[in-house]
């Protein structure tokens, strides 16, 4: 890389004053609709803006903290690296052990299946009240085991996989020559970037694993400016496209940052409902309609419309959704707090409970590698457990 080549400016910090500019004219023009109107879930309101915020400044600190604290994870890095790969492979052969002492002492558990029989009368039992058999030693081993050899496996794979896919790293190991800087490669920057982002962000929603990470940016029930700001915290824990990947085409890392900024900064502006449709641009680029699709928890909208700036990723790989009807925000399931720290782990919870209650590793690494629905829809189908209250 040249030495002349100046560092290149995180283009999403020199935005901040603008991003408070710009929410304050949207909250002002919000308060007047309502008015007008009657309140929407657009409108701010003050704890939900607050978490925003804090997840926003946390999002800017994390990139400095959390690679650090993953140093230790990292493989081929000596003494540590060699004893995270001993712990993990230890607690993978204990847990297997464990597996087979419980499979071999426990009636075998019933196949999930779509058919669900008809609700038999209760029958008459004089212990209906009593609790449940605690776990079993082997069950308490397969559980902290099943959970320690995941998040151990998952943190050395995401910090060796952070170190050897950084830009940098990349740049140096290029096989085409440097691009330069002119128009025309900068615009290839950003509509590289942009393709990887939509796999990606696509990715996270496809992955629970990744959708622990992403779900912090849809937790909002409300849809404003202060929306685009509620960013995740722990993104270097996920295994993502990398971007570094420019790299290797010849694009420097420091265009490769550059067009990361002009990203994110087009993503400010379509969390929004003050602007409607956008007319025929809409056919080629994201928009504030677009995207409020993408962040709907309507059944019709979920995981669709996945692109940054442009929308052609969406109708070329089958993930667009038109806005039709009214979009409700948030998650299927919404948290209820306003808490930045419940907001930014409770899905990670979530996943660690569900390893911890797992049979065995396919259960295991399906709760953190298929899809954030797939858990839900599992025990929906399971007959091992009660119906739920609704249908009993």
């Amino acid at each position: 890389m040249g030495a002349d080549r100046a560092p290149a400016r995180d283009l999403t910090v020199l935005a901040v004053p603008f991003y408070f500019g710009a929410m304050a004219v949207e909250y002002v023009w919000l308060r007047r609709r309502a008015e007008r109107q009657g309140p929407s879930a657009g409108q701010y309101e003050r704890r939900d803006t607050v978490a925003s915020l804090a997840m926003g400044t946390a999002s800017l600190v994390a990139p400095f903290v959390v690679p650090q604290l993953l140093r230790p994870f990292r493989l081929g890095h000596g003494r540590p690296g060699r004893m995270v790969v001993g712990l993990t492979l230890g607690a993978a052969a204990v847990t297997t052990v464990a597996d087979q002492v419980v499979r071999r002492s426990s009636p075998p558990r019933p196949e999930p299946t779509s058919v669900v029989p008809p609700a038999d009368p209760v029958p008459a039992r004089t212990d209906l009240t009593r609790s449940p058999p605690g776990p079993t030693p082997a069950r308490r081993v397969a559980s902290v085991g099943g959970v320690a050899t995941v998040a151990l496996g998952g943190l050395a794979l995401a910090a060796t996989w952070a170190e050897r896919t950084a830009p940098q790293r990349l740049w140096g190991r290029r096989r085409l020559p440097d691009l330069g800087r002119g128009p025309m490669v900068v615009a290839l920057a950003i509509v590289g970037w942009d393709f990887i982002y939509y796999w990606n962000h696509r990715f996270m929603h496809e992955s629970r694993h990744l959708w622990a990470i992403h779900v912090v940016h849809h937790s909002s029930e409300r849809y404003n400016l202060s929306t685009a700001l509620r960013q995740p915290v722990a993104d270097t824990l996920g295994t993502s496209v990398p971007y570094g990947l420019l790299c290797l085409a010849g694009i420097s890392p420091e265009l490769v940052a550059t067009a990361r900024g002009v990203n994110l900064l087009y993503q400010f502006w379509i969390h929004t409902e003050t602007i409607g449709r956008i007319g025929p641009p809409e056919e080629v680029l994201n928009s504030p309609s677009h995207h409020r699709v993408h962040h709907g928890s309507n059944s019709q909208y979920l995981d669709r419309n996945h692109g940054s700036i442009l929308i052609v990723w969406d109708r070329l790989f089958g993930t667009f959704e038109r806005e039709d009807r009214p979009v409700v925000y948030g998650l299927t399931k919404d948290i209820k707090t306003f808490n930045p720290g419940t907001i930014a782990t409770h899905e990670f919870v979530a996943m660690v409970r569900d390893v911890a209650d797992s049979d065995g590793w396919v259960e295991r690494l399906s709760h953190v590698l298929r899809g954030p629905g797939w858990g839900a829809r599992r025990k929906a189908l399971d007959p091992a457990d009660p119906p739920p209250a609704e249908a009993a």
